[in-house]
């Protein structure tokens, strides 16, 4: 994103100040200390050759989630075919796809004991199925070797692909989350490649087709809050279940700046809007990710 896009979508903001590196408001301190399970996690992954989108989306909470034996996998590799501008992993042309990995991921969620993992991946739009048979084995591959371990997949939209859907929701994950990211107004701007109403249908054929479906919303990149109550009703008219609200950190200096900071208390009211929607589940806080206490929300809904 060139700088007259980014003051393109500044300009929304009445005096707001572009600022590619602004300091960060007290409440987003983490305590990045390493325990034995945040190294356990650390050298399963190494020793199976996985990715995690904690580490490649530079995620502030994986010291607190690996501390407590929670991670989120990455299939598909870790290059990705779009460019999104909040997001910092690779774009590129991605390597062969490796078919043994999804047996190395249910590997690693029954060495780690795992009793609900996160599947997420990067977008493979040369794939004919864009990765739907990747996430559908390792959902198998999982329930094979840890048949007490719930699921959650973290899918991309599949360019708007019906048969790939179907055959991620045909294994039965105990909840399908795709995320909106950002409202309808910035996403050619944000997320050139996805569009909004794409992204709205694919969680209503999802939840047509029996799935407990999940959302979320980067606060902090150009948005009007009535815009942000807007994707809240749009989630809600397809029936989503449980929705994510947090802040958007910008990962380097190559991508887009943060335009504001939302603060604790406007977060709560979010959240509280939200489940006055009628959202079963809203996980609302300035470092709140799409799989932050994830095994929390399952309980809910399994």
């Amino acid at each position: 994103m060139n700088l007259i896009q980014i003051k393109a979508i500044d300009s929304s903001i009445s005096g707001s100040t572009l600022s590619f590196r602004p300091r960060l408001p007290f409440w987003f301190k983490v305590d990045a200390k390493t325990g034995p399970d945040y190294l356990e996690i650390k050298q399963t992954v190494d020793r199976l050759n996985l990715h995690t989108i904690c580490e490649e989306a530079r995620c502030p909470n994986r010291w607190e989630c690996w501390n407590a034996r929670t991670a989120t996998f990455l299939i598909l590799g870790d290059i990705c075919t779009r460019r999104c501008h909040y997001c910092s992993v690779e774009t590129g042309r991605p390597l062969e796809v490796d078919q043994e990995e999804p047996r190395r991921v249910a590997e690693a969620v029954k060495a780690l004991g795992l009793r609900h993992a996160v599947i997420t991946s990067v977008n493979r739009d040369e794939l004919a199925d864009g990765g739907a048979a990747m996430f559908a084995d390792t959902i198998r591959q999982i329930k094979r070797l840890s048949p007490g371990c719930s699921v959650e997949v973290l899918i991309p939209d599949f360019e708007g692909g019906e048969m790939p859907l179907r055959t991620v929701c045909a294994e039965r994950p105990e909840i399908l989350n795709h995320n909106i990211e950002t409202v309808q107004r910035l996403f050619p701007a944000i997320r050139p490649q996805g569009k909004y109403q794409r992204s709205i249908q694919l969680l209503k054929k999802a939840k047509e087709l029996g799935m407990t479906t999940k959302s979320g919303l980067i606060l902090g990149m150009g948005e009007r809050l009535d815009e942000a109550r807007d994707v809240m009703r749009d989630l809600r008219a397809v029936d989503c279940d449980i929705l994510t609200i947090g802040q958007y950190l910008q990962p380097t200096r190559e991508h887009l700046p943060v335009l504001r900071f939302y603060d604790p208390v406007e977060f709560g009211n979010l959240q509280a809007e939200g489940l006055a929607l009628g959202f079963r589940h809203v996980e609302s806080g300035p470092l709140v990710r799409s799989s932050y206490h994830a095994a929390r929300q399952t309980g809910k809904f399994v």
